[in-house]
C-alpha cells in the first residue's frame, strides 16, 4: 500500500444477532472487558496508482477470497463510489487494507463487521479530505444492502447495533429502520466461539417455512415482554423470557456441546444463555464479573473445539464503529 498522511482507521465491534428473543429484529454491540479489539478494522488511505487497491490482513484473513473482486469490502467501495457519482461527486481512488480480527461465520456478526468498518471508513474519509459525506441514516441503509448480498435477506439485527451501538430493535420504518433500547450495562456477556464454522445461510436452511400459531403467540408475547422490561429496567423479567422458538428448536443440532452447556450454565444461574446470530458461538449474560470469569474458564474447557477457539468476558459496547 502506498504510504501517505492521508489515512482514515475504523473499528466496528462484534454483535449478537437475534438476542434469542428477537428473531432478525434484535442485535447487541458488544466489547471484551479486556480492552481486546472484538471485530474489524478497516483503514482508507490516499494511493498515487490509477485504480484503488484491497490488502487483506489478520488472524482471519486466509478464510477471506484470494480475488479482491469477491471480497465484500471491495463491493463496499463500489458501493459507496456508485452513490458518490449518484450525488455528483467524483469517484474515490484509494488504497484500502482490511485487517479481518473476526473469525467466518462464527455468528458474532463478522460479514457486518467488515461492511460496517468499510463503509464507515470511506464516509469518513470522504468527509475529511473531500468535505462530504453520508449521513447516519444512508449509511445504515448502505451497510444493510451490503450484508443482505451477503445473506440473501435484508436484515440489520447485526449491522446496526455494529455501526450505532447498544441494544438495537429493527423497526418497521424505512426511514428509521432501528430504535435503540436501554441495555442493562451492569450485565457481563461471555462469548465463547468454539472454533468451528456455520454459515448463515446454512443456518437459514434448517428453519420452517412455516410457524404454528403457538409460536408464534410465543414469539410475540416474549419480545414485547423483553421490550417493555428494557424500558423499566426490569432484568429479572426481561431475561425470564429470552427464550427463542423461533431458530434455536432449529439449529441445536448443528452446533455441538451447545446444549449440554447451554443446560450447565443455566443449572449454574447463568441469566440467560443463546446462540449469537446464527451460530456457533454462545452467548452467556451473567449478574457479575466474577461469575463471568468462571463460566470463561468452564467454557474454554467445554465448549471450545479447535486452536481457533476463543472466550470473551464483555460489556455491552455503546459506541459502535469507531475511528482510531
Amino acid at each position: 500500500m502506498q504510504e501517505s498522511n492521508k489515512t482514515v482507521s475504523v473499528f466496528a465491534p462484534a454483535s449478537i444477532g437475534n438476542v434469542s428473543v428477537g428473531f432478525d429484529l434484535l442485535g447487541l454491540a458488544i466489547k471484551p472487558i479486556d480492552g481486546s479489539l472484538l471485530g474489524d478494522v478497516v483503514s482508507v488511505s490516499e494511493t498515487n496508482h490509477a485504480e484503488s487497491s484491497l490488502v487483506v490482513i489478520g488472524d482471519f484473513a486466509d478464510k477471506l477470497p484470494n480475488n479482491k473482486e469477491d471480497n465484500i469490502v471491495w463491493s463496499c467501495l463500489q458501493l459507496f463510489n456508485e452513490n458518490l457519482v449518484a450525488h455528483q461527486h467524483s469517484a474515490l481512488v484509494i488504497a484500502m487494507i482490511l485487517d479481518k480480527k473476526m473469525p467466518v461465520g462464527s455468528g458474532l456478526g463478522s460479514s457486518a463487521c467488515s461492511v460496517v468498518a468499510a463503509l464507515t471508513a470511506l464516509n469518513a474519509y470522504s468527509k475529511k479530505y473531500y468535505d462530504f459525506s453520508f449521513n447516519e441514516s444512508k449509511l445504515l441503509k448502505m451497510t444493510g444492502q451490503m450484508e443482505a448480498q451477503i445473506s440473501g435477506s435484508l436484515h440489520y439485527d447485526n449491522v446496526a447495533p455494529c455501526y450505532l451501538g447498544g441494544l438495537q430493535l429493527m423497526v418497521p420504518d424505512e426511514k428509521i429502520v432501528t430504535r435503540q433500547l436501554p441495555s442493562f450495562d451492569e450485565c457481563f456477556y461471555v462469548m465463547a466461539y468454539p472454533g468451528i464454522e456455520v454459515s448463515t445461510k446454512a443456518a437459514r436452511q434448517a428453519l420452517p417455512e412455516d410457524y404454528s400459531r403457538k409460536d408464534l403467540i410465543t414469539f410475540g408475547q416474549n419480545l414485547a415482554t423483553f421490550v417493555d422490561a428494557c424500558h423499566r429496567n426490569d432484568k429479572q423479567q426481561a431475561f425470564s423470557v429470552l427464550t427463542d422458538v423461533v431458530a434455536e428448536p432449529y439449529r441445536t443440532n448443528l452446533l455441538p456441546r451447545y446444549q449440554s452447556s447451554k443446560d450447565y450454565l443455566t443449572a449454574q444461574g447463568a441469566l440467560g444463555v443463546g446462540i449469537s446470530g446464527s451460530g456457533p458461538t454462545l452467548f452467556c449474560i451473567c449478574d457479575s464479573k466474577q461469575q463471568a470469569e468462571q463460566f470463561a474458564l468452564w467454557l474454554e474447557a467445554n465448549y471450545l473445539q479447535t486452536p481457533l477457539g476463543f472466550v470473551h468476558v464483555c460489556k455491552v459496547d455503546e459506541i459502535g464503529a469507531t475511528t482510531l
